[in-house]
């Protein structure tokens, strides 16, 4: 099986350790790991911000880059979500100046390629290689917070809880509220700041509230926003990113 990594934008600016943590990960379950440099963003912010003709051109260059993988596997419910759930939507109504152009069958055929082979990695590993416990190692209390594109999107439901409770010395702790959004939304956070941050102050607390060492997600987006207020608050709970965790098997992170 050839595997190639969708490392996402946020997580190749701001928190490489992530992809590479995936990758020792998955080489350690003995999958072969590609990354092609080719590859850009999926498209999300400029669709959600309205500018879908935009977009248009990262779902075929998404396609190009993966084309001669079997599967994708992304460490983001959010962009694995903008994939499955919204790349047909753009191949079913491209824009109407694109039509003339040839683009829609374009679109349709680069839809078809990628969606059913894009996986979140939580899914990839119990749903494609059918493994919980992936031989990790994290002594420490962690308490898991749901991302809403994995959640509410992508069905993720208890994969991501299965693989962390199958950690040697990990505990996993509940998290108040834990199906309640953070508040980051991509760029609901930039359109509505004051909502965006009451709603990661609340998800903040929940968190202190839980007595973990560690918030872990399995989207750097919504890490980022919720540690950034708990940094903010002087607060020693750390956070990271599921992958990193689930590559430790000696305690600590890459």
């Amino acid at each position: 099986m050839r595997v190639g990594l969708f490392v996402t934008c946020v997580n190749d600016t701001l928190f490489p350790r992530t992809g590479r943590s995936v990758v020792a990960l998955l080489e350690r379950l003995g999958v072969q790991v590609d990354f092609p440099l080719e590859q850009t963003c999926c498209g999300q912010p400029l669709y959600n911000t309205g500018y879908r003709h935009r977009a248009e051109s990262l779902v075929l260059g998404l396609a190009r880059a993966f084309r001669d993988h079997d599967v994708i596997v992304t460490p983001s419910g959010s962009c694995a979500a903008m994939v499955r759930d919204n790349y047909p939507r753009i191949a079913a109504r491209p824009a109407t100046e694109q039509r003339a152009t040839g683009r829609a069958e374009a679109l349709a055929e680069a839809a078809a390629a990628v969606v059913p082979k894009t996986y979140e990695l939580t899914e990839f590993l119990v749903d494609v290689l059918g493994v919980t416990d992936v031989g990790a190692c994290f002594p420490h209390t962690v308490t898991y917070h749901p991302t809403c594109h994995g959640l509410r999107v992508l069905g993720l439901g208890d994969r991501p809880r299965r693989l962390l409770e199958a950690v040697e010395g990990l505990e996993l702790r509940e998290l108040p509220g834990a199906e309640e959004c953070c508040g980051f939304g991509g760029t609901f956070a930039v359109k509505n700041p004051a909502v965006s941050a009451a709603m990661g102050t609340d998800k903040a607390l929940a968190v202190t509230g839980s007595a973990a060492q560690v918030l872990c997600t399995a989207d750097n987006s919504c890490l980022m926003h919720i540690g950034g207020i708990l940094a903010r608050q002087g607060s020693p709970v750390r956070p990271v990113h599921i992958a990193e965790i689930l590559a430790s098997t000696d305690g600590k992170l890459l």
